[in-house]
């Protein structure tokens, strides 16, 4: 019942229909038919727009068009100082926030020379990992089925374990050039913890709900290992086609190194929506190891410093940092060109969203009409990352 409430289902009697769809706020715009998806998933909001052609109800070319929501990410960054720069970095991505404040931070620190406390680094592994965690589940959620409402409250327990850590449930705020705006207390280290004991009683059955759901999927918007490649794909979307890429193990950043033994990659070969489904939730018990390891870890260190002390005007020398990291959704990455100002002279950011867009654009060809839906929530993208 829920599979057949996603589907949109047009009759070409064999010939070739280009459809202009309408996905999520696009609807309201003039389009040829709204594609319905899964009530709550994170593409039935913000909109964009797939043009489709298909013929003896097959998918044989699609076209995804962006271009609805013109953040400006870029060009705001470059007109605020450092520290109002790291208030705008989780706004473009908004399942990633946290993720994304840190890559800018790290960024900023590498221009700065700065290095934060061990205390500091751990905190954010923590809170990355529970992002991670977040995430998945903002995807995953949607469309399991039975378990659905058990696994939307598991992750609405880390979303309120963020916000008593941070004070903030969508855009935490909390990174900051140099550390985090606070330790982590012994409240928010419990608020964790409780929510990774829900996480593990929910994962057995999301995952045989995902199993159930994705089942008719294999097969469907296949995206090939050199597919991912050429089109800059990464994350869940890029390991599901084959590609075992994770900044966290290949590029070690903030605490990953001495995680080593508790990063476990997942990938699969298929590259079918079913594949992707998989890598999604199979990713979630290696996300609460690494959780638990940190949150272990920052006991261990007890007590001190979170933060660098940073002058009243924080000016970037001249010269180009770059840094990149394993987001929730994939690569991202952060440049940034200083010219002895408090201001960036340029800032570009590295999104993956637009590079899984691209991607799903090529991976629908050959999708049957009646899946069309379940194939397009297969690609995890967030659409003002996509429209930065």
């Amino acid at each position: 019942m829920h599979t057949r409430r996603l589907r949109c289902v047009w009759h070409d009697d064999g010939v070739p229909t280009t459809l202009l769809l309408g996905i999520g706020a696009a609807a309201g715009l003039p389009c040829d038919r709204q594609l319905a998806l899964a009530p709550h998933h994170p593409l039935a909001n913000p909109g964009f727009q797939l043009q489709v052609t298909v013929e003896d109800g097959i998918v044989t070319s699609a076209d995804p068009r962006p271009g609805l929501m013109h953040r400006s990410a870029e060009k705001l960054f470059e007109s605020r100082d450092c520290r109002q720069a790291m208030l705008l970095a989780d706004r473009h991505d908004w399942l990633s926030a946290f993720s994304s404040e840190v890559g800018v931070a790290l960024t900023f620190e590498d221009a700065l020379g700065i290095v934060p406390p061990e205390r500091a680094t751990w905190i954010r592994t923590a809170l990355a990992e529970a992002n991670r965690i977040t995430a998945s589940l903002a995807f995953l959620a949607p469309v399991s089925g039975a378990v659905r409402s058990r696994a939307e409250v598991v992750r609405e327990r880390f979303v309120d374990a963020q916000e008593q850590v941070t004070g903030g449930r969508v855009h935490p705020g909390f990174a900051r050039i140099g550390g985090v705006a606070a330790p982590l207390h012994e409240e928010g280290i419990a608020a964790y913890r409780a929510s990774l004991d829900a996480l593990g009683t929910l994962h057995r059955d999301l995952v045989d709900a995902i199993a159930g759901f994705t089942e008719p999927l294999a097969a469907v918007a296949t995206l090939s290992r050199d597919e991912a490649i050429a089109y800059g794909a990464s994350g869940p979307v890029a390991r599901a086609s084959g590609l075992d890429l994770d900044l966290r193990r290949d590029d070690p950043y903030l605490a990953y190194g001495p995680l080593a033994d508790e990063l476990a990659v997942v990938t699969r070969t298929a590259g079918d929506a079913q594949a992707r489904y998989q890598v999604l939730v199979d990713e979630l018990p290696v996300s609460a190891r690494l959780l638990a390891a940190c949150l272990a870890e920052v006991e261990r260190l007890g007590p001190g410093p979170v933060d660098v002390p940073l002058p009243k005007v924080v000016r970037l020398p001249e010269g180009t940092s770059y840094a990149w990291l394993e987001g929730p959704l994939g690569i991202s990455g952060c440049l940034v060109v200083g010219s002895g100002e408090k201001t960036p002279g340029r800032m570009k950011i590295r999104s993956a969203s637009f590079a899984t867009m691209q991607a799903m654009g090529v991976a629908l060809v050959g999708t049957p009409e009646d899946r069309l839906a379940e194939a397009v929530m297969s690609f995890p993208m967030v659409m003002g990352d996509v429209d930065r």
